[in-house]
């Protein structure tokens, strides 16, 4: 599933501010998914997969930040979001919130934080192949770079941790629901 603009439909960012400015953007959800993600999992009395989630948003941080001093803009630029750079409602490094099950494995979040990270890689690269200058080209291109070395360390700490065996949601103490 494709969560890029389609081709024709929407033009790339056609200057470096406006790709820069929706990367701002990205990088942010990322952040604020990845936190909410770890709060879900400490409510869940889950803190393994709190920890990593906090730390994922960590390294999203760092691109935040980033793009902020590269571009000479402060802490609190409001970038607005600009339709057709993506399909879908959240960008492509945002982890899908209806994914998360209270009782997943550090696994499981490895796997939902491998197909984020490869999403936003296929995005940049799709930009950087249809950019229309080469500076939104170059720029694209490393942000893509840094989106596969998150693919490459998210893979090596899966290959850490092992596979939960099938039974991995059954729970003998489900949660209980009152009105």
């Amino acid at each position: 599933m494709t969560r890029l603009h389609k081709p024709g439909a929407q033009a790339a960012p056609k200057t470096l501010t406006e790709l820069m400015g929706q990367a701002l953007t990205m990088e942010r959800e990322a952040v604020a998914r990845y936190n909410e993600l770890a709060d879900m999992m400490e409510t869940a009395n889950n803190p393994e997969v709190a920890a990593l989630f906090r730390k994922m948003a960590g390294y999203e941080q760092i691109h935040v930040n980033q793009i902020l001093a590269d571009m000479g803009w402060a802490d609190d630029v409001v970038v607005p979001r600009q339709s057709g750079f993506w399909n879908t409602p959240e960008s492509p490094e945002v982890v899908p919130i209806e994914e998360m099950h209270y009782l997943m494995h550090p696994w499981h979040a490895l796997q939902l934080a491998l197909a984020a990270e490869q999403r936003a890689e296929a995005f940049f690269a799709e930009l950087a192949g249809t950019a229309a200058s080469e500076a939104v080209r170059q720029a694209a291109e490393e942000m893509r770079q840094e989106e596969a070395e998150h693919v490459t360390m998210v893979r090596a700490w899966l290959d850490k941790v092992p596979k939960p065996d099938d039974d991995w949601a059954d729970d003998p103490d489900p949660p209980r629901y009152t009105d």
